[in-house]
């Protein structure tokens, strides 16, 4: 696993290009792990959308913070 520094480094990125994509701009360059660059447009933004929260979750492990359990609403 990556050190917690440059995952959190990684996720800023990705959030960033995230922003970029949802205000308009047409393709983002992200680097993914050790394997380099890859592209994102607006059609694989649910892509970016599962690599940040696959970060988060990395990042909460790495700190070693329980996954929250799911949260259940009655009315």
């Amino acid at each position: 696993m990556a050190d917690i520094a440059i995952l959190k480094t990684r996720l800023e990125e990705a959030e960033m290009a995230l922003h970029k994509l949802m205000t308009g701009a047409r393709e983002v360059k992200v680097k993914v792990d050790d394997y380099g660059e890859t592209t994102f447009s607006e059609t694989n933004m649910a892509n970016l959308e599962r690599y940040i929260a696959k970060l988060k979750q990395d990042i909460a492990r790495a700190l070693g913070r329980p996954r929250r359990k799911p949260l259940f609403i009655k009315f």
